[in-house]
């Protein structure tokens, strides 16, 4: 795995080692030494494939690709850019793996060594009130029998070797800013980001131009809300038949727990407390080995109350008495938090355009009543794969539409598992009680065949109601055993970022958080954020104006969703939260 972030800060490999690196035609930039370094023209490189993030899906489609080139003796160049600083630095899950896919994809998988390691070995479904838990039968879709707890950032590392095995060219600490078109509008690559700029916009005297990677197809794979994937759905208008997306924000802690109370594979959702009933959300707690107990908890961004706090609801969630037993003595090793796609079938985009397609989770794949989307995530990259194998076998110069992946998704059981779940998030809209009734039919008694299919109509940002109708929610103070503040938890993801860059965090209208945010909602970006990093403060005048502490950011993409105002854009490679083992 090559990681091009320190060469990029010009701390490493100076611009010869990169054109050794990667194929690069250099331009003639003789012409441009009077003009400014944003003019000079960047070196390219030309490739058959190019990924777009290095998560499940990402790697599934690359390993899958390189697989059916070499079954009939071809040579086929992909490349996989990743913007964390090693491969699986940025991944975060429960996890929970169903492991359906790598099967498909890699049938010798627990030969090669795949760190799955912890089977499934007891499912449990609570409702907790304030002061009791109720036991409830177990949903299918909840039903982890063949499953196993894993890690998904060591997963994604072990998929990334397999990958590089395969001749797969795997570069980390590159973010992908650009998508590159041709005069048709067909997409042709995408550019890296120029690095050593400085916060002023000002090139230092580390700058660096960025890089085009040119492609015959570009595979998008950047996750959940996928700036570039943003971009693309808004220019080839993917939306237009399909439902809004909706999101949930996951928020996780990883434990060392005291041995007695550690039963490897044993697993717990709850749904009900603390959140009020109008709100979509739930925990679930997963014993890995080692001792280690991961616990996290999950609230729809559809909430409707501007002073709840998410990662204030999971802290008051561990002091219900049947969690805090399991953590009293133990000590928190690991936090992070990602926002996850919860629209489901309704909500996936047309997958395809002349030059490209999305997989993964920035298409919306997840199965929300499992709560998994790592199996299908490779499902969906496994699919892109194999149509993508079709057309570049024919050799042509034109644009490639994957018109077979589309068709190749809805003959396949991710489609099936898809729709027949397509109901339960929907349903929750109605509330706790009657979702839990409504998808009970569902499941049990229609199972997943009902005559109807329900719509969201709404986007995430459309849900506040003014602060003055709303009640301030009582959170617990932090015992800095059990619970703890932000900060203190935010110090455990190993956030970092170079300071001296332009703000990935960007203002649409810097007049928004002070004429509409602040005197309609409170200020709701002080609390939405799992990381700190919007906070209000006084002004020279007397007054606030909202701070954006964007070294904080560990890329959740809540700020995206909850806030339209506020746009999110890849930080230079390599910045960002280092995961480990979460």
């Amino acid at each position: 795995m090559l990681s091009l972030a320190r060469s990029f800060r010009g701390l490493g490999r100076t611009s010869t080692n990169l054109s050794q690196t990667f194929n690069l035609r250099a331009p003639n930039t003789r012409r441009f030494l009077c003009q400014s370094p944003f003019d000079t023209p960047r070196a390219q490189d030309d490739l058959d494939v190019v990924i777009v993030g290095g998560g499940p899906s990402g790697l599934a489609a690359a390993i899958k690709l390189k697989k059916l080139a070499q079954a009939e003796g071809k040579d086929l160049r992909v490349c996989v850019v990743e913007k964390a600083a090693e491969l699986g630095r940025h991944t975060l899950s429960g996890a929970c793996i169903e492991p359906r896919a790598l099967t498909e994809l890699i049938p010798d998988w627990k030969e090669k060594g795949a760190p799955l390691n912890i089977k499934a070995t007891e499912d449990q479904f609570l409702f907790l009130t304030q002061k009791y838990s109720i036991p409830l039968p177990v949903p299918g879709t909840l039903h982890n029998e063949g499953n196993y707890v894993v890690s998904l950032s060591n997963f994604v590392r072990w998929l990334g070797t397999q990958a590089e095995e395969l001749g797969v060219e795997v570069y980390t600490g590159i973010a992908a800013s650009e998508v590159l078109q041709d005069e048709s509008g067909s997409v042709i690559g995408i550019a890296t980001n120029d690095v050593g700029i400085g916060k002023d916009g000002k090139p230092t005297e580390n700058f660096q131009r960025g890089m085009e990677l040119r492609a015959r197809l570009t595979l998008f794979a950047e996750g959940c809300r996928g700036h570039l994937t943003k971009r693309l759905i808004k220019k080839f208008n993917l939306r237009e038949g399909s439902d809004p997306q909706t999101y949930g924000i996951g928020i996780k802690e990883l434990w060392e727990v005291d041995p007695k109370k550690h039963q490897p594979g044993k697993i717990v959702h709850t749904v009900g407390w603390p959140v009020p009933s109008d709100v979509y959300g739930g925990s679930f707690l997963y014993h890995f080995e080692n001792n280690q107990v991961a616990v996290g908890f999950v609230v729809a961004l559809d909430y409707k109350n501007p002073y709840l706090n998410p990662y204030q609801e999971f802290q008051k969630y561990k002091t219900h008495p049947a969690i805090r037993s399991l953590f009293e003595g133990g000590n928190c090793i690991g936090y992070g938090a990602r926002a996850i796609s919860e629209g489901g079938l309704q909500s996936i985009p047309k997958l395809i355009f002349p030059g490209g397609a999305l997989i993964g989770d920035t298409a919306g794949f997840l199965n929300v009543p499992k709560i998994k989307g790592t199996h299908t995530a490779m499902k969906s990259g496994i699919l892109a794969a194999e149509a993508a194998w079709d057309s570049l076998k024919a050799e042509t110069d034109k644009p490639i539409l994957l018109e077979n992946y589309p068709q190749k998704f809805r003959s396949s059981w991710l489609y099936e598992e898809l729709h027949e779940v397509r109901n339960i998030r929907p349903y929750f809209h109605y509330g706790l009680y009657a979702g839990m009734a409504l998808s009970g039919l569902d499941h049990y008694i229609l199972r997943g065949k009902a005559p109807w299919t329900l719509h969201t109509q709404h986007e995430d940002h459309e849900s506040y109601i003014p602060a003055s109708q709303a009640k301030k929610p009582d959170y617990p103070k932090p015992d800095g055993k059990l619970t703890f503040d932000l900060l203190t938890n935010l110090s455990r993801s190993f956030t970092n970022h170079n300071e001296d860059q332009p703000a990935h965090l960007t203002l649409k209208d810097p007049t928004v958080p002070t004429r509409v945010n602040l005197p309609l909602y409170d200020g709701p970006e002080s609390r939405f954020c799992p990381a700190g990093v919007y906070e209000y403060v006084a002004d020279e005048k007397g007054g606030q104006r909202l701070q954006i502490n964007a070294s904080n950011c560990i890329h959740c993409k809540t700020c995206d969703i909850k806030d339209p105002n506020i746009d999110w854009v890849n930080p230079e490679g390599g910045g960002g939260p280092l995961y480990q083992g979460m």
